[in-house]
């Protein structure tokens, strides 16, 4: 390419951002991933790692000003930081479902709205907003979780309306099960309820015999560069062998849908 395009990934220190900062960095972009904790990722060639804290004002503020200090411009921006809160819906305080809307939700919000000028002043600019297929297949137990990324997919839609006059792309990936550390690092609500614990534990079961048939992340990765390479975008980019299970919704009663998703859940057993 003539000139690099810069490209800025949040959570890139494992799972989907490593392997898309990664990937881009060896095709020949500019990236800038993020991190908590910054010191202890290890960035490749064609990679700078940034200190970032997306529940925060003035981390996101400061992450986007020093990229720009440093780059001179922002092409693309992939939104991936986060992580997952289980526990049930009458289990997890609002407190805990605030600040989990606070990292999947908000921290994409705070991104957007800190790199929009930039890209509005440039005439150009792509933005990439990982949601999850939960946020139209949801996961029991995971109730805030896929309610944040249903939230994303819906806010993005909104954002891809407003913003394409001024030449800023934005399309939605929605991953299904896919072989990373998101189902390992999960935080658990503090209060839980003795009558939830055998459909809890048994719904575990199966998210993590899920997470652990999933497929490869790279896969994930090279959808972003397909989408980043594609002059057309589509909204939304369903990724993973459980983009079969939203056909199937489609095609037989909800009833039916329901009993098939509380037995693959165990939720009855």
């Amino acid at each position: 390419m003539p000139e690099s395009k810069v490209v800025l990934i949040t959570g890139a220190s494992s799972g989907f951002g490593k392997e898309t900062a990664g990937l881009l960095a060896d095709r020949g972009f500019r990236v800038y991933g993020t991190s908590r904790n910054p010191s202890v990722v290890a960035m490749r060639a064609g990679q700078r790692v940034l200190l970032l804290n997306v529940d925060s004002d003035e981390s996101v503020d400061a992450c986007v000003k020093q990229l720009l200090e440093e780059a001179g411009r922002l092409d693309v921006l992939v939104n991936n930081a986060g992580y997952v809160l289980t526990g049930g819906v009458e289990e997890t305080s609002v407190e805990e479902a605030k600040a989990q809307f606070e990292t999947i939700f908000f921290g994409a919000v705070r991104m957007v709205k800190a790199v929009l000028p930039t890209m509005r002043k440039q005439g150009s600019g792509q933005i990439i907003n990982i949601s999850s297929i939960a946020a139209k297949l949801p996961v029991p137990f995971e109730p805030y979780y896929a309610a944040g990324k249903a939230a994303l997919l819906s806010w993005s839609e909104a954002l891809r309306y407003e913003v394409k006059n001024f030449g800023i792309k934005v399309s939605v990936l929605e991953p299904g099960f896919f072989r990373t550390n998101l189902g390992y690092v999960m935080q658990g609500a503090k209060n839980t309820i003795g009558d939830y614990d055998r459909m809890r534990k048994l719904a575990r079961s199966a998210l993590d015999d899920d997470f652990q048939k999933g497929r490869d992340p790279k896969i994930v990765a090279e959808t972003i560069l397909r989408i980043i390479e594609s002059k057309t975008p589509k909204l939304e980019y369903v990724v993973g062998k459980e983009k079969r299970y939203l056909t199937i919704r489609g095609l037989v009663p909800r009833s039916t849908f329901e009993g098939v998703a509380r037995k693959h859940w165990k939720l009855d057993e």
